[in-house]
């Protein structure tokens, strides 16, 4: 039961680490320094995707739900648990570089739009 638990806690973890990577670059906003955090992360999402490499949360969990009883799955995380969501067929390889490609797209105009504040609110002070 602990590695059920555990897993589904990785899945939450790596659902996370997705929206980080395409909406993090928001919380630069709020605080100066987490483009120093976020912009590594997103490079790293980012190319696991485009590379198709496997994120290190996907055997995780596999390995998790193994261990907890459960039948392991065939593909990575994004396969197995996001596409479903957003396309009703499987994941192709070219899909998988055009969400790398509008995650890196998402960040630039995300960072664009925080640099334009905070020069705009630079000159207001």
């Amino acid at each position: 039961m602990i590695y059920l638990i555990l897993a589904e806690l990785v899945v939450f973890l790596h659902f996370t680490f997705i929206i980080f990577n395409v909406l993090g670059g928001l919380l630069a906003i709020w605080k100066k320094w987490m483009p120093f955090i976020h912009i590594p992360a997103a490079i790293w999402g980012s190319f696991i995707i485009i590379l198709g490499w496997t994120c290190p949360l996907t055997p995780l969990e596999k390995s998790l739900r193994i261990a907890g009883g459960e039948e392991g799955y065939s593909g990575g995380f994004i396969s197995h648990y996001i596409i479903p969501i957003i396309y009703p067929a499987g994941l192709t390889r070219e899909m998988q570089i055009n969400l790398g490609l509008i995650a890196i797209a998402i960040n630039i105009v995300i960072y664009s739009y925080v640099i334009y504040w905070r020069r705009k609110k630079r000159k207001r002070l």
